[in-house]
């Protein structure tokens, strides 16, 4: 049976002594690959080289270049700055030692040698090193891991999400390219949004997963009786007060879904607070609860506009669909009572987006 040969620590041995070079090097010798630099420059361009050294042992007092200011090189390049510095010098007062470790060494061994001190020094160095670097490995290959898992988990919810939806649009399949619209319209919207401070709360992760969670607005739709859901008219009274009721059924089924997964996922408390809220007014003449102003979620008051825009623009079997433009005119004149009005204009910044949109996606008789 064949053994690999261990791989010897490399060692860089810095001193402008040429006896103080054969005196190290006569000692680590059996132990450790050696490399030798007699000036401080020298010892720079052999360290920043690959492969790095594994430990330095770094003299102090050297011409043009001391050990200090080579330190100082050494650890301001993210290349060598893990690579462990021992000092050796004959500058024995603490604030010498002090100063060394200010630089960034880890050790500090006064001349004359000991040559055990030095061995023992050298190689705790040498093992911390290495268990420090099997640390980081470990923890790229678990960070991998969790990235890993966790497109995994993004990808599932993704799933769940469009399976959901899909559901809801299976019933209601007047829509056409509704459901891909309205995602497109709110995440354009939302970024619009992100200067403005009273949506500081909208930052990339919170856009996502209302992007992420649009499609499930009216998921609710799925407990709506056939008779109303798939009128070819206006509603009742009686009627619009039974459809009202999908807002209620979508929340309840987002809930029950957080209860079968076992916790409160964040993805599903803004689809909830989409499907329960998207049809609130800003003037309180909403529903489900009619509240008003902040007190609807924002990611609500973001649907409840792109929600309005493109019933405006689709062809329904109770109406012909509107232009973009008449479209734009009546949430203009929202804006206050329908509509948040700083959310209306961030949709009059981003209307040409919501044409291209609407013309991109457009349904197949549009």
């Amino acid at each position: 049976m064949e053994y690999e040969t261990p791989i010897k620590p490399t060692i860089l041995v810095v001193d402008d002594t040429p006896d103080n070079i054969t005196l190290l090097c006569a000692l680590l010798g059996d132990q450790y690959k050696n490399k030798v630099a007699t000036s401080g420059q020298r010892a720079l361009k052999i360290a920043f080289a690959e492969p790095h050294p594994d430990l330095i042992l770094l003299d102090i007092m050297m011409p043009d270049m001391d050990g200090y200011e080579v330190c100082r090189e050494l650890k301001a390049n993210p290349a060598t700055a893990n690579i462990p510095v021992i000092f050796l010098t004959a500058k024995s007062q603490d604030e010498d030692e002090t100063r060394g470790f200010e630089f960034g060494a880890v050790d500090y061994i006064t001349k004359p040698i000991n040559p055990p001190i030095l061995m023992a020094r050298v190689q705790t160095h040498i093992a911390l090193k290495h268990a420090r670097s099997t640390l980081e490995r470990q923890n790229e290959r678990l960070d991998q891991q969790v990235k890993q898992r966790t497109r995994q988990l993004e990808s599932l919810q993704d799933a769940l999400i469009i399976s959901m939806a899909s559901l809801a649009e299976t019933r209601d399949n007047e829509t056409g390219h509704h459901i891909r619209r309205t995602q497109y319209y709110i995440r354009e919207l939302a970024q619009s949004l992100r200067d403005n401070p009273r949506f500081s709360s909208l930052d990339d992760k919170t856009i996502d997963l209302i992007y992420k969670s649009a499609p499930l607005h009216d998921i609710g739709k799925v407990g709506v009786p056939d008779r109303i859901l798939l009128k070819p008219g206006r509603l009742t009274p009686e009627e619009f007060e039974a459809m009202k009721r999908h807002t209620i059924y979508g929340r309840d089924t987002l809930v029950t879904a957080e209860k079968t997964l076992g916790t409160t996922e964040n993805f599903l408390s803004v689809a909830k607070d989409i499907a329960y809220y998207h049809h609130e007014k800003w003037d309180g003449s909403g529903y489900p609860e009619g509240i008003c102003g902040d007190a609807i979620p924002v990611a609500a008051r973001l649907m409840a506009l792109v929600d309005v825009y493109d019933a405006l623009i689709s062809r329904r079997p109770y109406k012909e669909p509107l232009s973009h433009a008449q479209a734009v005119e009546i949430i203009v004149k929202g804006a206050g009572a329908h509509f948040d009005p700083d959310i209306v204009d961030g949709f009059l910044r981003t209307q040409d987006f919501f044409a291209d949109m609407a013309l991109r996606y457009a349904d197949a008789l549009e």
